[in-house]
């Protein structure tokens, strides 16, 4: 008789639980499949009914990890607000929630960091998905009459460069009481009402590059 659904999904948490412990006391890199299946007590052979290779865990993992963060960047693109605040809400919302976590539990913070950079392509897909939720915001914000003279991908590419201290784990874990709420909405601020084709920027400040 198969396994009811809900003992599948409890016995997949209970893994999950157990390896975020493990990359805690072992590093993400070092833990295998057979330490972890010992943690559970159960056989590596029953283990891999559930998690079929390292990788598959990786990416149930960083699926629990982006879940809150899809929901918050989803429900801000269809979001009736301004641009401009919608814009703000898109990193000060994610990273009210990333410093939540690191301050909780700056260890397993740091494993999940160390997790992404063993398994990047499981969670590139992630990393893309916000790229797009962000062009998204960033379209709307154009057609408002804001980055005049560049193209979308230009100003993804340019934007997601500036924002790094403030979405970046990584950056964030050796900054922290750097990238706060304020200091943000300064860089949002200027981003919007200063980014623009060259052209478009007056004279002095034209020349003043040029000397540069």
């Amino acid at each position: 008789m198969p396994r009811p659904e809900t003992d599948i999904a409890a016995t997949r948490s209970r893994i999950i639980a157990a390896a975020d412990h493990m990359i805690q006391e072992k590093g993400a890199i070092s833990f295998t499949m057979t330490d972890l299946a010992t943690a559970v007590g159960m056989s590596p052979s029953n283990l891999y009914r559930f998690f079929e290779s390292k990788d598959a865990l990786a990416e149930a993992m960083a699926g629990e990890w982006f879940a809150e963060l899809e929901v918050i960047m989803e429900e801000l693109v269809f979001a009736d607000m301004p641009v401009e605040e919608k814009l703000y809400q898109f990193f000060a919302s994610r990273l009210v929630v990333k410093r939540a976590r690191f301050e909780d539990d700056p260890g397993l913070f740091d494993s999940y960091m160390e997790l992404g950079d063993e398994h990047f392509e499981v969670i590139k897909g992630y990393v893309d998905l916000a790229d797009h939720y962000m062009a998204s915001i960033l379209a709307e914000a154009m057609e408002k009459g804001y980055f005049k003279g560049l193209e979308l991908d230009t100003v993804v590419s340019l934007v997601n460069t500036m924002m790094q201290p403030f979405c970046n784990p990584k950056l964030m874990m050796q900054m922290m009481h750097l990238a706060t709420e304020e200091r943000l909405r300064i860089v949002i601020s200027t981003i919007l009402n200063g980014l623009r084709a060259q052209a478009e920027q007056p004279t002095a400040m034209r020349e003043l590059h040029i000397a540069r």
